[in-house]
């Protein structure tokens, strides 16, 4: 009992001395302004800036962390004189967090401390105490520990970590792609011998720089499609889609760069004449049948030159199936006099606007070939077609302008080349990018920046429409990770349309806000989180902070992550590599780990480059 009683005199360091909300002043006991305490043989760190004190109201323990310490000048009175003299007090400003109850710590305030209540030191068991946020640690995963406590391990839910929304920050260096690593590796290590978890969880990781991309990395039983914009099609190893998902007005709209006002309806007619003419008993006839008509209202057309564009359109979309010998343009002219086309057929001559003049084009080359048209096995390259079938009704009909609508066709056109390369389109709507295995890395080193922006895009909408049409309660989850996702989530973009941008931003914020209901979960790398749009980064539900030294990413962090206190925004800046500040709702108070090392063959490719050993060997 004397023993206990000597020890709570040792950890005694003052009493409160104000209570103004969470904020209170503690008085530090004159005897106790030195660094450690000495308490039979045991050297005791005494109390600092950042660390934790306990409030004793009763029989309740109150837990507080000291955000600040100052030396005040007090007046004291003497007690046998009665004069005042200044006196130098020691005050620590705390910020109450929460309490221990029943040997267990529990975060938020059930009563507030009373001016007078002793302060104390807390004990190593209090200490574990406060940093134990696992009932289980059999369901929970270990990545390092205490940044100044290095004996203390830190371990996360799994179901609170991975069944949320996850924000890994930090400038280049700082260690966030290790983070990552560590993060997934250490689940796939406990869980990953479980048949249910590879039958009921999907992970996607969008790779920009090929950092995710090695044999063992995070593990070795993933999928790597490494992609490239700039090799021959065979060559690549492309991501299966299904044509539904691409046949889409929004996703067209993008791939066309489409205008608002008129090439994006344009757009949706080309997809309804698609549709009106696929529900046709033989598609493939009503289509050549309706390339007739175009070539005979364009033949009728009384300016030259547009009727000239309209017929260069047409035999685009006739070349390909064209025998070899036959000349498209063979045996038709413009007569500007007559200002009408002129149809030459076995030395016959026929100006257009006659009566009778259609009786001739059966026997013209570019209206025979419409009978040899096949519809391509490329969905882009059929979709093109459609456009220019579309174009030139709507042109002879007087329903669009030629110069407003042919430049969404060139667009796509030029698109589709590096589109090919990356996805294979199918017509197999149970083509599914997790057939081999459940982890899959998306690999974008080598793609163009167009389609760095695009992938990202139409996976995640794929992916998420499919977890959607799952049954309630089934218990199949999606993680979606992306590496450096200032790339695809920032507003500050000007390589492309406000549509598009604002179309991209907002698939993955509803991904984010709505995604939880169909177990769709996200987890965010960058190295500049203020690029990021907020709504995306205040939706987060968990935050791995490395340094950061750009002052607006600091705000931006500070002013929508609640879960961080004063003092840890302030230690952002001076945070060593691998160190970072960990919050959200695993954790029952900011803590700043250390994120232990990961084994070099399952460790990222994202390591600096040493100089010396590269120059001087």
């Amino acid at each position: 009992m004397m023993q206990n009683s000597s020890l709570d005199s040792i950890l005694r360091i003052g009493e409160v001395w104000s209570v103004d909300g969470r904020s209170v002043r503690i008085k530090v006991d004159e005897n106790k302004n030195v660094s450690h305490l000495l308490y039979c043989g045991t050297v005791i760190k005494n109390v600092s800036v950042g660390g934790f004190v306990k409030i004793s109201k009763g029989y309740v323990r109150i837990i507080a962390k000291v955000e600040g310490e100052r030396i005040a000048l007090d007046k004291d009175i003497d007690e046998v004189y009665h004069s005042g003299q200044d006196v130098l007090r020691r005050y620590l400003d705390v910020k109450l967090l929460g309490y221990i109850d029943c040997n267990k710590y529990y975060q938020g305030i059930k009563e507030m401390p009373l001016v007078g209540n002793e302060c104390s030191l807390i004990v190593k068991t209090e200490f574990e105490l406060i940093h134990s946020f696992v009932s289980d640690k059999s369901k929970a995963i270990c990545i390092g520990s205490l940044l100044l406590d290095d004996e203390q391990n830190i371990n996360f839910d799994i179901n609170e970590l991975f069944g949320s929304h996850i924000g890994i920050f930090g400038n280049t260096g700082s260690g966030k792609s290790y983070t990552l690593a560590k993060i997934y590796h250490q689940l796939f290590e406990k869980v990953q011998n479980y048949h249910s978890f590879s039958k009921n969880a999907k992970f996607l990781l969008f790779d920009f720089n090929g950092e995710y991309s090695g044999k063992n990395t995070i593990t070795k039983e993933k999928t790597i499609f490494k992609l490239s914009t700039s090799v021959a099609v065979e060559n690549t190893n492309r991501i299966p889609i299904s044509q539904s998902e691409i046949a889409k007005p929004e996703l067209l709209s993008i791939l066309a760069s489409a205008t608002d006002k008129t090439q994006q309806p344009f757009i949706k007619r080309t997809l309804q004449l698609r549709e009106y003419i696929q529900k046709a008993d033989n598609a493939l006839d009503a289509f050549r049948g309706l390339l007739k008509k175009a070539i005979r209202d364009t033949l009728k057309i009384e300016d030259g030159v547009k009727g000239n564009i309209l017929l260069s359109y047409l035999c685009q979309m006739l070349e390909k199936n064209k025998e070899e010998h036959l000349d498209l343009h063979e045996g038709i002219g413009f007569h500007s006099g007559q200002h009408c086309f002129l149809v030459e057929v076995a030395g016959r001559m026929v100006y257009m606007h006659d009566a009778g003049s259609e009786n001739i084009l059966p026997n013209l080359p570019l209206y025979k070939s419409a009978d040899d048209y096949n519809f391509s096995d490329n969905f882009i390259a059929e979709f093109i077609d459609y456009m220019y079938l579309q174009l030139i009704l709507d042109v002879n009909s007087n329903r669009a302008i030629n110069e407003h609508i042919a430049p969404a066709i060139n667009k796509l056109r030029g698109t589709q080349k590096s589109f090919d390369k990356i996805f294979n389109i199918t017509n197999d709507e149970n083509d599914n990018l997790f057939d081999k295995s459940s982890f899959v890395v998306i690999d974008m080193n080598s793609c163009n920046t167009d389609m760095k922006k695009l992938v990202p895009l139409i996976i995640s909408l794929e992916v998420y429409r499919k977890q959607k049409e799952k049954k309630a309660g089934a218990k199949e989850s999606l993680n979606i990770i992306i590496d450096e996702a200032h790339n695809i989530l920032s507003y500050e973009s000007t390589r492309e349309s406000e549509t598009w941008k604002d179309y991209r931003l907002e698939v993955f914020e509803e991904i984010i806000k709505e995604g939880r209901k169909f177990a769709v979960f996200m987890t965010l790398a960058s190295q500049r989180p203020s690029d990021i749009s907020h709504t995306i980064i205040s939706q987060l539900h968990n935050y791995f902070i490395h340094r950061l030294v750009n002052q607006r990413d600091i705000d931006m962090i500070a002013n929508h992550v609640s879960y961080l206190d004063k003092l840890s925004v302030e230690q952002l800046p001076v945070l060593p590599q691998g160190g970072c500040v960990v919050a959200g709702v695993m954790t029952q108070l900011p803590v700043i780990i250390q994120v232990a090392p990961l084994n070099k063959e399952v460790a990222p490719n994202s390591s600096t480059i040493k100089l010396v050993e590269s120059w001087m060997s």
